[in-house]
């Protein structure tokens, strides 16, 4: 049952997470950047966000620390949004699954583009 709700908590943190830094963090640094995912620990102590950020390794090293940097700012805001006894300390890491998967994309039509050619 526990684990459910450690779930649960962490789909609500990753909704309320997109809508804060979406629409009230105005740092310059932070670039266009997608939360992929929210793991919570099973005592809601932390929780390892996920993200995806479009740019170059300097853009997401930026984005990264601009994140680290609000995160006091974030945490409160989440107290205030979800109801929970104490909110979970944030780490923000990168999610490379989209990049992986987008350069698999490009591997398998270079290969059907070649395939094409020699028919």
């Amino acid at each position: 049952m526990a684990r459910v709700r450690v779930g649960r908590v962490g789909e609500q943190i990753k909704k309320e997470l997109s809508q804060i830094i979406q629409a009230e963090l105005k740092d310059p640094r932070i670039g266009f950047m997608t939360v992929t995912g929210v793991e919570v620990t099973n005592d809601l102590s932390l929780a390892r966000v996920y993200l995806s950020v479009m740019g170059t390794e300097e853009e997401k090293a930026a984005t990264l620390k601009a994140l680290s940097v609000a995160s006091g700012y974030i945490r409160s805001e989440l107290g205030k949004r979800i109801r929970l006894r104490k909110v979970p300390e944030l780490q923000f890491k990168f999610d490379a699954s989209i990049d992986y998967g987008s350069h698999i994309d490009q591997l398998l039509y270079k290969l059907n583009q070649e395939g094409n050619t020699n028919v």
